[in-house]
């Protein structure tokens, strides 16, 4: 009986890398979002005591982007990241523990290291986000991991409004403890991590500026989230009982729809929709009532805009984990530039509200803002569009006809040397399968497809799929026309 008991709880947590860093990072991301970052329990707690919470605040958010700029500078392998998670998680649930108690010092302190260690952490998760899924498909892991966060945040912050914010605590304490648990079950890798291939090597300057660009443009349009938490959010308190459960809900639908476009959409014009979004949302501001009409206004509009941008630049990050030798620097260093925006725009509004607080600066501030990211966008989609499609492959290879893709990909394949087994393994890893429904597709073991993978790789004298795509592309290029 207590065998049948383990089987069934080992089949129930046999889950995929990918499926276990999602959960992982989204119970982890729910406690951070709701208690940490600004979050509604935090508030709740700080409110029973009537405290001014700015300097902890200001101090909370500025170890938050210390730890993703420094993380990638310390954490150097996946191994690495796997035990700054197992060691963070403890300690967070001991820092929640403190405000259990009266408000002191410890407060304070509890909030900077836990702040800059979940800072580490989010930098860290790049790690999992590249070994676990192929580039073409980061998008949709990234977006399932902010859906299932932003969902669990308004679970907890419906519990510390409407129960207690002690229980709201307790909540996400449960939830690291969960993500703790299932960390535990991450692959650690014992590897360092591998040098960027020659391709990659000979473009290091120009990754390096466009990463420098796209933290510029991130810089710049989170402003208007700064300024959303110190301006807007706190005219509409006095309606608690919307705001708690529905002030994410225009995130998570725009996360969900954008997840789930066909490959082929056009993107940018969504993101020209956004900007105009917000500009919108801070006009609705000025002109309409502090009704619930007015709040969800302009809460859809400037909420479902963050959705459209942080997939954005979330995807264009997970894009960029393969042209650097350590993704945690990548990923660290792209959502430091976020957190950067919200710092700057919640001083900016913390500044401007308290020298008048029914001033309309915010909304100039944030027009100023809409202009200078449309000034902005069109070169930075230049860069993207030139850079990484050059590199990335994966697009141009998917939307080839499929008579076309089979015929070019068994010329190449043939061109190799590839034995027969080898062929099958290298077909099913051109369709973007991974390691293991290509084990389950061909009845081996995920370390023999690794095998085959490396000698495939080796007779291309190629290191990637991607690689691989780009000598198929090649020779589809190259072959005469018909």
């Amino acid at each position: 009986m207590a065998d049948n008991r383990v089987k069934r709880a080992a089949s129930y947590i046999n889950l995929s890398e990918r499926e276990l860093s999602i959960i992982v990072h989204s119970l982890f991301s729910a406690w951070m979002l709701a208690f940490l970052f600004e979050g509604q329990i935090f508030y709740s707690l700080a409110g029973s005591f009537d405290l001014d919470l700015a300097i902890m605040v200001f101090c909370g958010i500025a170890a938050i982007f210390t730890g993703l700029l420094l993380c990638g500078f310390f954490i150097k392998t996946k191994k690495a990241a796997r035990r700054l998670f197992l060691c963070s998680y403890p300690i967070f649930i001991a820092v929640s523990a403190i405000f259990f108690f009266p408000p002191s010092a410890f407060w304070t302190f509890g909030m900077m290291v836990g702040s800059f260690s979940a800072g580490g952490c989010v930098a860290a998760w790049g790690f999992y986000l590249k070994s676990s899924t192929p580039k073409n498909e980061r998008i949709k892991t990234a977006a399932d991991m902010l859906i299932f966060s932003n969902v669990l945040m308004i679970l907890l912050n419906m519990t510390a409004i409407h129960l207690s914010p002690r229980m709201g605590l307790a909540s996400s304490m449960l939830l690291l403890l969960g993500a703790f648990l299932f960390a535990l079950r991450l692959p650690a890798g014992h590897e360092n991590v591998s040098p960027v291939s020659s391709p990659q090597k000979n473009n290091t300057i120009s990754i390096t500026g466009l990463l420098a660009f796209l933290c510029l443009f991130i810089v710049i349009i989170t402003i208007n989230s700064g300024l959303m938490y110190q301006v807007i959010n706190p005219a509409f308190a006095h309606l608690e009982w919307l705001t708690g459960w529905y002030w994410a809900i225009p995130y998570i639908v725009a996360l969900f729809v954008m997840r789930n476009l066909p490959r082929k959409t056009n993107r940018t014009y969504i993101l020209y929709v956004a900007i105009a979004m917000i500009g919108l949302s801070f006009i609705g501001f000025m002109t309409l009532d502090r009704t619930a009409a007015g709040y969800l206004v302009v809460n859809t509009l400037m909420l479902g805009a963050c959705g459209v941008y942080d997939l954005f630049w979330w995807s264009i990050l997970g894009e960029m984990l393969d042209f650097h030798n350590n993704p945690a620097k990548i990923l660290g260093i792209g959502l430091s530039a976020n957190v950067l925006g919200v710092l700057l725009g919640g001083m900016l509004g913390n500044a401007i509200t308290s020298a008048d607080p029914y001033s309309s600066h915010p909304t100039l501030l944030a027009l100023t803002v809409v202009c200078v990211t449309l000034t902005l966008l069109p070169p930075l989609h230049k860069r993207l569009s030139f850079l990484l499609k050059e590199h990335a492959y994966l697009a141009a290879f998917f939307e080839m006809p499929v008579l076309e893709k089979t015929s070019q990909v068994d010329r190449t394949l043939r061109s190799g040397g590839l034995s027969k087994r080898e062929s099958e393994v290298a077909s099913l890893l051109l369709q973007g399968k991974t390691y293991r429904t290509i084990a389950g597709e061909l009845f081996i073991s995920e370390n023999t497809v690794k095998y085959y993978v490396k000698n495939i790789y080796s007779k291309f004298s190629i290191q990637s799929r991607a690689e691989l795509i780009d000598i198929v592309l090649k020779k589809e290029s190259a072959a005469p026309s018909k």
